[in-house]
């Protein structure tokens, strides 16, 4: 096939998919030209608007050829959810360092490895302490004085007594030496070369620091020790729905460890900032885990509850052209005429969208097909402004003739630019509407 038959038969292609929408009939045509004729043939005044669409007729029957449907805007009560994803952290209100206020060696280890259950009160290692020994013994001299001076009746040496024995006691409990280790002390009036530090919570030991032998220093973090018995998830939302969140809204999570169970909580708290990369803040469910099936690190599936039902103005999403710096529908009037109008969009739900100004509860929009009525409209500008650039030639007398897609005089007998009969039969193919041979 040459090249000037590829061209004829691209260009007929073109012109029958412009027949196929041949029931539109633009108003700024005809009805044009009989305004201009009223007023003067005025184009300068009808093209105002600047590059403001132009209405577009269609009849029911190109309407149904070209799948054009249409849809009411409805006032309807809905609710507006969110989903996100996130992941299971430390509730960091239960999080517990354990560290020495004494310098020493590690003499055993009573939990040593990571993932240990522990509780409160349970002997973690026992530590030898230069600090400890002497404290002991002035424990143990204070308790030998104390006794003396009750034997000998003094009273004001048995209250100096007595405030010493309270003062070498409060110096070892401050050093995290439990009570029963200061009584027993006391009692055997000998001093031990270890004493046992225990565990200031209960819960899983997530970090481990030390080992047996080692040496540990004051403020040194030995362990840390979680408790899981309720944990967060942290989640993301788009900016633009941080409006549908807040305190104290539940949530429904879900996890792939756990196919078809749901864990019930709340949002306790919306992070204050958003992250600029992903435009996305963060929120934090809380969970209860008493069985400690949820770990930190585990994905989770996140659907929150917006705010309680409301009605609002709903039309369907496909019915909205964006054109990036508006919202078109394209409205029907009386006598089928689509005339477009900008609207102010609100949010989703589901597959229809909030309107929030520019229509009315009752009017009918188109619903599908808009990007052919957009280029309709579009083209209806065009012709127009063609129309007025030849009305301002002195030398182009009366208005034009009414034109089909392609082009051609559609005066003549038939509408084909020659006066020939358009209708089919045999010889008239597409080359004839788009003027070129095979």
């Amino acid at each position: 096939m040459s090249t000037r038959k590829q061209i004829g038969l691209s260009l007929g292609l073109v012109a029958l998919a412009l027949i196929l929408v041949g029931g539109f009939v633009y108003t700024s045509r005809g009805d044009a030209a009989q305004e201009g004729g009223m007023e003067g043939h005025n184009h300068a005044a009808m093209t105002a608007g600047g590059d403001e669409l132009k209405p577009v007729r269609l009849d029911p029957e190109s309407a149904r050829r070209i799948g054009v449907t249409y849809a009411t805007a409805t006032r309807r009560s809905f609710a507006q959810s969110v989903s996100t994803v996130g992941n299971v952290t430390y509730d960091e209100t239960r999080l517990v360092n354990v560290n020495p206020k004494i310098a020493g060696w590690v003499e055993k280890l009573y939990v040593d490895f990571t993932g240990a259950p522990v509780r409160q009160g349970q002997p973690l290692m026992a530590v030898y302490s230069p600090m400890l020994v002497a404290a002991q013994e002035e424990l143990i001299l204070a308790r030998r004085l104390a006794d003396e001076a009750a034997a000998a009746g003094g009273e004001r040496a048995t209250v100096n007594a007595n405030d010493l024995l309270a003062s070498a006691r409060r110096r070892l409990s401050y050093w995290d030496i439990p009570e029963v280790q200061i009584r027993r002390i006391e009692e055997t009036g000998a001093s031990q070369k270890t004493l046992v530090l225990n565990s200031p919570a209960s819960g899983i030991v997530v970090e481990k620091m030390v080992v047996e032998g080692g040496r540990i220093m004051p403020g040194m973090d030995v362990y840390r020790i979680a408790d899981l018995s309720r944990v967060w998830v942290e989640g993301e939302v788009f900016e633009k729905d941080l409006s549908l969140v807040g305190l104290g809204q539940s949530a429904r999570v879900t996890f792939e460890a756990y196919p078809g169970e749901v864990f019930f909580g709340r949002i306790t708290y919306v992070y204050p900032t958003v992250a600029v990369e992903s435009r996305t803040g963060r929120i934090r469910v809380e969970l209860a885990n008493p069985d400690l099936r949820l770990r930190p690190g585990m994905y989770a599936k996140v659907e929150l509850e917006a705010a309680a039902e409301r009605p609002a103005l709903m039309i369907p999403r496909a019915a909205v052209h964006f054109t990036g710096e508006r919202s078109l529908v394209f409205v029907r009037g009386a006598g089928d005429v689509l005339s477009p109008r900008e609207i102010t969009t609100g949010l989703l739900a589901g597959g229809n969208i909030v309107v929030l100004a520019g229509l009315a509860e009752g009017e009918v929009v188109v619903s599908s097909a808009n990007f052919l009525i957009d280029a309709e409209a579009n083209m209806g500008l065009s012709t127009a402004a063609m129309e007025a650039g030849s009305e301002n030639d002195p030398g182009n007398a009366g208005a034009p003739p009414a034109m089909d897609h392609s082009g051609h005089d559609m005066s003549a007998p038939g509408g084909d630019p020659a006066g020939h009969d358009t209708t089919s039969g045999p010889g008239n193919d597409v080359s004839e509407h788009t003027g070129h041979g095979g």
